[in-house]
């Protein structure tokens, strides 16, 4: 099995490349100043990786589903704070080019996919995270459009997002709206000190009597989550599911050289069955979670709908597996392990809101055993076969 399809100019040698030379070196750095630098920015749009979502005609790469998935995999196994950045730019951009009429494509399109304008999702609050039912946000009409209010929390990229793509209750119901920066009644608040991805740059927003025009709505009004947002977590799914095998991938290579180097009794630790079998577990799980991350790539590259569930279990499968991962790397390195600026020690704060965010390993497995029963009790009969049965 090839890791990128033959047809596309992109490989995994190249992201490998890239990330070991311009992420890796720094992803301490990263972590400990709680920022990215901008000119990391400026060199990942240069490569086309911020636009990787987009097609040529919108300006990007054209990126295939399955390269985009082995692209956010070999970031997050150099840093999962730059990966961060990336999936939710990449979910903006998606839901532009997707949904935007004419006119917000041709505003913010360009800027997406080469790096002058940077995009944030904006959809958890202080009270609602997975439950998005519970959004608190309101938009209401006025002559010209809307006037926003609302909290929003943990937005990652928030600190130096240009647009940010707000998810508020409307007179229709739940609506998307993209809002510039630089609108009056928005403030952004830096949040610092969180426990992992710490470079992703979050922030809490504030919209207080905030005014866009129609021309902000973005898709129909009512349709924000079950048209914009689910397609746009998809893609967000799909990017942490690759971005935890990056972890595995990461904590296998880390544990393979020290324990290569460390001795324990006579030996070097390697030769202890104990670290072996952790070693084992996590080769396992890197393995099977990036083919479960390739299965879901490929499915969308074939515009099969499987592929949405095919991303939860991804998603669920390879972020649990990176939390493990990640323990036993922190456990095998010992003390060492645990000290400050330990590169295992960031990969296990690191891993473990990959179980949190785009959907709790709860939230996926009561969705995954609701697919597993459906799938049991087959095909549901249509509507003319259930009344003749009936008769």
């Amino acid at each position: 099995m090839t890791d990128t399809p033959a047809t596309s100019p992109f490989t995994r040698e190249r992201f490998r490349a890239f990330a070991d030379t311009e992420i890796a070196p720094h992803a301490a750095e990263f972590d400990r100043e709680q920022r990215i630098p901008t000119e990391l920015v400026k060199r990942l749009a240069a490569e086309g990786f911020l636009g990787a979502v987009l097609p040529t005609e919108a300006g990007g790469p054209g990126m295939d589903m399955v390269t985009f998935g082995v692209l956010h995999e070999e970031v997050g196994r150099a840093c999962s704070s730059v990966r961060s950045l990336l999936t939710v730019h990449s979910m903006v951009a998606f839901a532009v080019n997707r949904w935007g009429t004419a006119e917000q494509r041709a505003a913010w399109l360009p800027g997406l996919a080469d790096g002058t304008a940077l995009g944030a999702f904006c959809l958890t609050e202080p009270g609602a995270g997975s439950d998005a039912g519970r959004i608190a946000a309101t938009a209401e009409r006025t002559g010209g459009g809307f006037v926003i209010n609302g909290t929003k929390k943990w937005i990652t990229a928030g600190q130096t997002a240009d647009v940010y793509l707000v998810f508020a209750k409307a007179p229709n119901g739940m609506s998307a709206f993209l809002v510039d920066r630089a609108t009056p009644g928005l403030r952004v608040k830096p949040l610092h000190d969180i426990m992992g991805t710490r470079g992703s740059m979050l922030a809490e927003l504030e919209f207080r009597d905030c005014e866009v025009g129609s021309r902000a709505l973005l898709g129909p009004e009512g349709m924000g989550l079950s048209l914009v947002g689910t397609g746009a977590l998809d893609i967000g799914r799909y990017s942490v599911a690759c971005g935890s095998v990056g972890i595995s991938q990461a904590c296998v290579e880390a544990c393979a050289a020290h324990t290569a180097r460390r001795v324990a009794g006579s030996a070097p630790l390697r030769e202890h069955q104990l670290i072996r079998r952790m070693l084992s577990d996590m080769v396992t799980g890197l393995e099977a979670g990036r083919l479960l991350c390739r299965r879901a790539g490929a499915l969308k590259d074939e515009g099969d709908p499987a592929t949405v569930m095919a991303t939860w279990t991804a998603k669920y499968f390879a972020s649990t597996a990176a939390v493990s991962a990640a323990s036993d790397a922190v456990q095998i390195h010992g003390a060492s392990g645990f000290g400050a600026g330990a590169a295992v020690g960031r990969y296990y704060r690191d891993a473990k809101v990959m179980e949190i965010i785009e959907g709790s390993s709860q939230i996926q497995q009561l969705t995954i055993a609701e697919q597993a029963f459906q799938a049991a009790a087959g095909p549901r009969p249509s509507r003319s076969a259930a009344e003749e049965k009936v008769r």
